[in-house]
């Protein structure tokens, strides 16, 4: 009886060494981004990834492949839920075909100033959003600055009948085109790779984004009017693999969400550098910035946009809850 009562806990101690083993097993996380490494983004993830290593003392590390070596947004975001990809941080515009939630902080003219967007996302708002992306093979991890969105073209755009008829790159979301659509616009959703040509060519006449995107693109060498519209303050997003999350230990899900959210303000910090940086370089450059901009114009127009994406109880608590935000 003594033997096999000593039998059983050799097993049991075994099995919580092994246990133990698991627990403190070393992780090397892959992460993608579509900018360069001095982007404000791309120095978020590496925060992300500086933080899990200094509070792992090494043992989960993290490489964040920048410059869209991974292929694009949309491409990276298939990769992460396949579990091919850890992590990935893309524009939430992609997300609002896969989770439904995401489009409340994508609508146009929702936020009223950037704190106004940061409270909100970080409240238990942002949260549920980030939690509504589990069931479609995403683990929402954090929120990232984009700064507010402005429409560049070949003319000064002042209002909405300024947008009549032209051909406006969008991103590659339904709501986007409708956004474009409701300017009088005609939408041409493309990825940002593809948008330096496509000005170049004639394809597109406009398009819209923050100052840092339209000067790390080079857009400003070839469109010179950015009118500050400031329609959207969508923001990045950052996702983790649900495939590769469920892998992991309680413990270190909750180190690396953590991790993640600490990171948050360091990237907004990042941000307000490189807007003040990217701003003195487009106007170096020749480009001019509109500030007399009818934004009544544009905000009036936005209804039919509402109707169509918010149409269930869900979201329209959402943007009440959001708008209500003082």
């Amino acid at each position: 009886m003594r033997q096999a009562t000593q039998a059983i806990a050799a097993a049991l101690l075994a099995l919580g060494c092994m246990h133990s083993a698991l627990a403190q097993q070393k992780i090397e996380l892959r992460a993608a981004d579509y900018w360069d490494d001095e982007y404000p983004t791309v120095r978020g993830m590496k925060k992300f990834a500086e933080l899990l290593s200094q509070r792992t003392n090494g043992r989960i590390t993290m490489k964040v492949f920048s410059s869209g070596a991974l292929g694009t947004e949309k491409e990276t975001l298939e990769q992460v839920k396949v579990g091919a990809l850890d992590l990935v941080r893309v524009n939430i515009s992609p997300m609002n075909n896969i989770c439904q939630e995401t489009l409340v902080p994508t609508l146009p003219f929702l936020f009223n100033s950037i704190d106004h967007m940061h409270k909100a996302l970080d409240s238990a708002i942002g949260d549920e959003i980030l939690a509504s992306c589990e069931p479609n093979g995403y683990v929402g991890l954090a929120f990232y600055d984009s700064g507010a969105r402005s429409i560049y073209t070949k003319k000064p755009v002042r209002n909405i009948a300024d947008m009549k008829g032209v051909k406006l790159r969008v991103q590659q979301s339904d709501l986007w085109v409708s956004l474009a659509g409701a300017m009088g616009a005609n939408a041409t959703p493309m990825p940002m790779g593809e948008v330096y040509t496509a000005f170049k060519t004639g394809l597109v006449d406009a398009a819209e984004n923050n100052i840092p995107s339209y000067e790390s693109s080079k857009h400003f060498e070839v469109v010179k009017y950015y009118s500050k519209t400031e329609h959207s303050m969508a923001p990045e997003v950052v996702m983790y693999s649900k495939r590769m999350w469920d892998k992991l230990s309680p413990e270190d899900r909750k180190i690396i969400r953590q991790a993640a959210k600490d990171s948050v303000p360091f990237q907004r910090q990042y941000w307000a550098e490189r807007d003040a940086a990217s701003l003195k370089i487009v106007l170096d450059g020749g480009a001019q910035i509109v500030s007399d901009v009818n934004k009544k114009s544009f905000q009036d127009a936005m209804g039919p946009v509402y109707a169509k994406f918010v149409t269930t109880p869900k979201l329209k608590e959402l943007v009440k809850r959001v708008q209500d935000i003082k």
